[in-house]
């Protein structure tokens, strides 16, 4: 896919999540990609749901496909779009959270922050990452 000058390949993994790194990483060997011509979009417990962040690097903050990316790709050097989607309050209700449908007015601010997103990432293909991190920052 050309987008924006740039040949961009997309990719959805369809193994599990706790598994998503050996898929990314198949299709980084495939094509040659090194991890930091890589972006991985996830979603975030620790945002509220919309908000959108940008960032390279960093720990998994306990997500699994985050764990799962930083085995099969050696690190974190890759740009990670994290996905706010609130915090259900208690750890117990994490898992049942994540897997169900979010409420229509965090689903629609989700919608809205993943197309946000979507506006800054001609800034992140064309090799100007800050400024797309800085039109996401500044909600």
């Amino acid at each position: 896919l050309s987008w924006h000058g740039q040949t961009c390949i997309l990719c959805r993994p369809t193994t599990f999540m706790n598994q998503s790194g050996q898929a990314v990483r198949a299709v980084a060997d495939y094509y040659g990609i090194g991890p930091e011509f890589t972006v991985v979009a996830h979603d975030e417990l620790d945002l509220p749901p919309g908000r959108v962040r940008l960032k390279r690097g960093g720990g998994h903050g306990g997500h699994n496909g985050l764990r799962s990316l930083f085995s099969h790709l050696d690190g974190q050097d890759f740009l990670r779009v994290r996905l706010g989607i609130g915090h259900p309050g208690v750890r117990e209700a994490v898992t049942p959270w994540v897997l169900s449908r979010a409420p229509a007015d965090d689903e629609k601010a989700i919608t809205e922050g993943i197309g946000r997103a979507v506006e800054a990432m001609p800034k992140v293909v064309t090799g100007h990452p800050e400024a797309a991190m800085q039109a996401l920052h500044s909600d």
